[in-house]
Protein backbone atom coordinates (compact mmCIF):
# COMPACT_ATOMS: atom_id res chain seq x y z
CA UNK A 1 0.00 0.00 0.00
CA UNK A 2 1.39 3.56 -0.48
CA UNK A 3 1.94 5.43 1.97
CA UNK A 4 -0.13 8.88 2.74
CA UNK A 5 2.59 10.89 3.61
CA UNK A 6 6.18 11.39 2.44
CA UNK A 7 8.80 14.08 1.94
CA UNK A 8 8.86 14.20 -1.80
CA UNK A 9 5.17 13.92 -3.13
CA UNK A 10 6.82 14.32 -6.53
CA UNK A 11 9.12 11.26 -6.35
CA UNK A 12 8.81 7.51 -7.61
CA UNK A 13 7.03 4.71 -6.28
CA UNK A 14 10.29 3.27 -5.99
CA UNK A 15 11.42 5.30 -3.25
CA UNK A 16 7.98 5.11 -1.05
CA UNK A 17 9.49 2.76 1.32
CA UNK A 18 11.91 6.12 2.32
CA UNK A 19 9.32 8.07 2.66
CA UNK A 20 8.55 9.00 6.06
CA UNK A 21 5.70 11.40 7.50
CA UNK A 22 7.13 14.91 7.84
CA UNK A 23 8.22 15.32 11.09
CA UNK A 24 10.35 11.86 11.59
CA UNK A 25 12.41 13.26 7.98
CA UNK A 26 15.82 12.82 8.87
CA UNK A 27 16.49 16.01 7.67
CA UNK A 28 14.40 17.64 10.45
CA UNK A 29 14.80 14.93 13.66
CA UNK A 30 18.70 15.17 12.74
CA UNK A 31 18.82 19.18 12.52
CA UNK A 32 20.76 20.53 15.59
CA UNK A 33 17.52 23.13 16.03
CA UNK A 34 14.78 19.89 16.18
CA UNK A 35 16.37 19.46 19.85
CA UNK A 36 16.83 23.34 20.49
CA UNK A 37 13.10 23.55 20.07
CA UNK A 38 12.58 20.57 21.93
CA UNK A 39 14.05 21.89 24.76
CA UNK A 40 12.28 25.39 24.42
CA UNK A 41 9.00 23.31 25.47
CA UNK A 42 10.53 21.06 28.22
CA UNK A 43 9.82 23.81 30.96
CA UNK A 44 6.33 24.13 29.75
CA UNK A 45 5.65 20.49 29.17
CA UNK A 46 4.37 19.67 32.48
CA UNK A 47 2.19 22.07 32.50
CA UNK A 48 0.54 21.21 29.17
CA UNK A 49 0.40 17.68 30.93
CA UNK A 50 -1.48 18.87 33.59
CA UNK A 51 -3.82 20.61 31.19
CA UNK A 52 -3.94 17.73 29.37
CA UNK A 53 -4.60 14.95 32.39
CA UNK A 54 -7.51 17.34 33.73
CA UNK A 55 -8.73 17.50 29.90
CA UNK A 56 -8.98 13.60 29.53
CA UNK A 57 -11.05 13.15 33.15
CA UNK A 58 -13.37 16.17 32.28
CA UNK A 59 -14.42 14.57 29.16
CA UNK A 60 -15.18 11.41 30.86
CA UNK A 61 -16.65 12.77 33.62
CA UNK A 62 -19.08 14.85 31.59
CA UNK A 63 -20.61 11.30 30.24
CA UNK A 64 -18.24 10.01 26.99
CA UNK A 65 -17.49 6.77 26.86
CA UNK A 66 -13.84 5.74 26.74
CA UNK A 67 -13.79 5.22 23.61
CA UNK A 68 -15.31 8.65 22.16
CA UNK A 69 -12.59 10.13 24.71
CA UNK A 70 -9.72 8.38 23.28
CA UNK A 71 -11.12 9.47 19.26
CA UNK A 72 -11.60 13.08 20.46
CA UNK A 73 -8.16 13.05 21.91
CA UNK A 74 -6.56 11.80 19.17
CA UNK A 75 -8.34 13.86 16.48
CA UNK A 76 -9.24 16.81 18.36
CA UNK A 77 -5.92 18.62 19.01
CA UNK A 78 -7.25 21.55 21.03
CA UNK A 79 -7.69 21.72 24.36
CA UNK A 80 -10.31 24.37 24.58
CA UNK A 81 -12.08 23.19 21.93
CA UNK A 82 -12.70 19.95 23.66
CA UNK A 83 -13.53 21.43 27.20
CA UNK A 84 -16.27 23.58 24.95
CA UNK A 85 -17.57 21.40 23.01
CA UNK A 86 -17.80 18.17 25.29
CA UNK A 87 -20.80 19.52 27.76
CA UNK A 88 -22.79 19.93 24.48
CA UNK A 89 -22.10 16.68 23.08
CA UNK A 90 -22.98 15.26 26.42
CA UNK A 91 -26.19 17.10 26.36
CA UNK A 92 -27.30 16.30 22.51
CA UNK A 93 -26.79 19.89 21.50
CA UNK A 94 -27.28 20.09 17.44
CA UNK A 95 -24.07 19.45 15.22
CA UNK A 96 -23.86 23.36 14.38
CA UNK A 97 -24.36 24.60 17.43
CA UNK A 98 -20.94 22.28 18.68
CA UNK A 99 -19.43 23.46 15.66
CA UNK A 100 -20.26 26.81 16.17
CA UNK A 101 -18.94 26.68 19.47
CA UNK A 102 -15.47 24.64 18.56
CA UNK A 103 -15.36 27.06 15.72
CA UNK A 104 -15.33 30.43 17.65
CA UNK A 105 -12.93 29.13 20.75
CA UNK A 106 -10.57 28.26 17.80
CA UNK A 107 -10.95 31.36 15.85
CA UNK A 108 -7.33 32.45 17.00
CA UNK A 109 -5.27 30.04 15.40
CA UNK A 110 -6.76 31.90 12.11
CA UNK A 111 -4.29 35.22 12.97
CA UNK A 112 -1.60 32.43 14.36
CA UNK A 113 -2.34 30.81 11.02
CA UNK A 114 -1.84 34.28 8.73
CA UNK A 115 1.31 34.93 10.69
CA UNK A 116 2.78 32.11 10.07
CA UNK A 117 2.25 31.87 6.42
CA UNK A 118 5.14 33.79 5.27
CA UNK A 119 7.09 30.95 7.20
CA UNK A 120 5.45 28.33 5.65
CA UNK A 121 4.44 29.22 2.11
CA UNK A 122 7.37 27.06 0.66
CA UNK A 123 6.24 23.98 1.95
CA UNK A 124 3.57 21.69 0.16
CA UNK A 125 0.18 22.10 1.01
CA UNK A 126 -0.05 18.77 2.82
CA UNK A 127 2.97 19.47 5.16
CA UNK A 128 1.33 23.09 6.02
CA UNK A 129 -1.77 20.95 6.62
CA UNK A 130 0.28 19.06 9.50
CA UNK A 131 1.53 22.23 10.77
CA UNK A 132 -1.75 23.55 11.15
CA UNK A 133 -2.87 20.59 12.88
CA UNK A 134 0.19 20.50 15.62
CA UNK A 135 0.36 24.01 15.80
CA UNK A 136 -0.38 25.05 19.37
CA UNK A 137 -0.34 28.42 21.66
CA UNK A 138 2.32 27.81 23.15
CA UNK A 139 4.22 26.22 20.13
CA UNK A 140 3.70 29.57 18.28
CA UNK A 141 4.41 32.00 21.24
CA UNK A 142 7.65 30.47 21.54
CA UNK A 143 8.28 30.32 17.47
CA UNK A 144 7.52 33.76 16.73
CA UNK A 145 10.06 35.14 19.90
CA UNK A 146 12.87 32.50 18.96
CA UNK A 147 12.27 33.63 14.89
CA UNK A 148 10.76 36.92 15.05
CA UNK A 149 11.24 37.02 10.93
CA UNK A 150 11.36 34.32 8.14
CA UNK A 151 14.01 32.50 6.58
CA UNK A 152 15.24 34.14 3.45
CA UNK A 153 17.52 30.78 2.41
CA UNK A 154 16.79 27.22 1.99
CA UNK A 155 19.13 26.29 5.24
CA UNK A 156 17.54 29.37 7.32
CA UNK A 157 13.74 27.51 6.17
CA UNK A 158 14.74 24.11 7.06
CA UNK A 159 16.11 25.25 10.54
CA UNK A 160 13.25 26.94 11.29
CA UNK A 161 10.99 24.12 10.53
CA UNK A 162 12.89 21.36 12.10
CA UNK A 163 12.68 23.48 15.04
CA UNK A 164 9.07 23.70 15.11
CA UNK A 165 9.07 20.05 14.35
CA UNK A 166 10.54 19.31 17.66
CA UNK A 167 8.93 21.70 19.71
CA UNK A 168 5.61 20.23 18.27
CA UNK A 169 6.69 16.50 18.83
CA UNK A 170 6.94 17.47 22.42
CA UNK A 171 4.39 19.41 22.84
CA UNK A 172 1.67 16.55 21.32
CA UNK A 173 3.41 14.11 23.25
CA UNK A 174 2.71 15.82 26.47
CA UNK A 175 -0.97 16.68 25.61
CA UNK A 176 -1.91 13.49 23.98
CA UNK A 177 -0.02 10.77 26.35
CA UNK A 178 -1.80 12.62 29.64
CA UNK A 179 -4.96 13.19 28.09
CA UNK A 180 -4.86 9.49 27.47
CA UNK A 181 -3.76 8.62 30.80
CA UNK A 182 -6.30 10.97 32.21
CA UNK A 183 -9.03 8.96 30.66
CA UNK A 184 -7.83 6.26 31.73
CA UNK A 185 -7.72 7.08 35.22
CA UNK A 186 -10.74 9.52 35.40
CA UNK A 187 -12.84 7.12 37.62
CA UNK A 188 -9.30 8.16 40.45
CA UNK A 189 -8.77 11.74 39.55
CA UNK A 190 -11.26 13.89 41.24
CA UNK A 191 -11.65 17.29 38.73
CA UNK A 192 -11.26 19.11 42.23
CA UNK A 193 -7.77 18.77 42.05
CA UNK A 194 -7.97 21.79 39.44
CA UNK A 195 -4.45 20.90 37.51
CA UNK A 196 -5.36 22.02 33.99
CA UNK A 197 -4.84 25.43 35.87
CA UNK A 198 -0.96 24.67 35.38
CA UNK A 199 -1.72 24.65 31.40
CA UNK A 200 -2.68 28.11 32.16
CA UNK A 201 -0.32 29.59 34.42
CA UNK A 202 2.36 28.55 31.61
CA UNK A 203 0.45 30.43 28.75
CA UNK A 204 0.02 33.59 30.87
CA UNK A 205 4.09 32.63 32.00
CA UNK A 206 5.16 33.01 28.32
CA UNK A 207 2.85 35.66 27.29
CA UNK A 208 3.95 38.42 29.97
CA UNK A 209 7.36 37.66 28.37
CA UNK A 210 6.23 38.41 25.41
CA UNK A 211 4.86 42.06 26.59
CA UNK A 212 8.01 43.49 25.58
CA UNK A 213 6.63 47.54 24.10
CA UNK A 214 4.13 49.49 25.27
CA UNK A 215 2.27 48.47 22.00
CA UNK A 216 2.12 44.79 23.38
CA UNK A 217 1.19 45.50 26.89
CA UNK A 218 -1.62 47.85 25.31
CA UNK A 219 -3.10 45.10 23.18
CA UNK A 220 -3.02 42.65 25.91
CA UNK A 221 -4.64 45.00 28.53
CA UNK A 222 -7.22 45.56 26.03
CA UNK A 223 -7.90 41.92 25.24
CA UNK A 224 -7.90 41.07 29.13
CA UNK A 225 -10.05 43.42 29.68
CA UNK A 226 -12.45 43.04 26.83
CA UNK A 227 -12.45 39.26 27.47
CA UNK A 228 -13.83 39.66 30.77
CA UNK A 229 -16.16 42.02 30.05
CA UNK A 230 -17.66 40.21 27.29
CA UNK A 231 -17.68 36.79 29.02
CA UNK A 232 -21.48 36.37 29.38
CA UNK A 233 -21.42 35.97 25.34
CA UNK A 234 -22.19 32.71 24.22
CA UNK A 235 -19.92 30.18 22.28
CA UNK A 236 -17.29 32.16 23.85
CA UNK A 237 -17.41 34.67 21.44
CA UNK A 238 -15.51 36.69 24.06
CA UNK A 239 -12.53 35.15 23.17
CA UNK A 240 -12.89 36.52 19.54
CA UNK A 241 -14.43 39.83 20.45
CA UNK A 242 -10.89 40.44 22.64
CA UNK A 243 -8.60 39.44 19.90
CA UNK A 244 -10.76 41.96 17.67
CA UNK A 245 -10.39 44.42 20.06
CA UNK A 246 -7.01 44.28 21.13
CA UNK A 247 -5.68 44.00 16.84
CA UNK A 248 -8.15 46.82 16.16
CA UNK A 249 -6.52 49.35 19.31
CA UNK A 250 -3.05 47.87 18.17
CA UNK A 251 -3.57 48.99 14.52
CA UNK A 252 -5.06 52.31 15.97
CA UNK A 253 -2.22 53.19 18.41
CA UNK A 254 0.51 52.34 15.77
CA UNK A 255 -0.80 54.17 13.31
CA UNK A 256 -0.94 57.65 15.56
CA UNK A 257 2.40 56.92 16.67
CA UNK A 258 3.65 56.94 12.95
CA UNK A 259 1.91 60.07 11.72
CA UNK A 260 3.47 61.76 15.18
CA UNK A 261 6.95 60.53 14.46
CA UNK A 262 5.80 61.69 10.34
CA UNK A 263 5.40 65.12 11.65
CA UNK A 264 8.31 65.30 13.71
CA UNK A 265 10.34 64.42 11.07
Amino acid sequence: MRPIFCVDVRCSRASDSRRFEVFFHPALHRHPAFFQGLRTLAPQAPGIAAWGLMTGVAMVKAGMSPFEAVAMTLLVFAGSAQLAATPLMVAGAPAWVILATAFCVNLRFVVFSLHLREYLMHLPRWRRLWHGYLCGDISYVLFVRRYPHPGRSADERLEQEAWLAGNYGLNWLSWIGASLLGVMLANFIPTAWGLGFAGILCLLAIGCSLASSRLRVLAAMTSGVVAVLAYGLPLKLNIVVAIAMAVLVSLSAERLRSARAFRRG
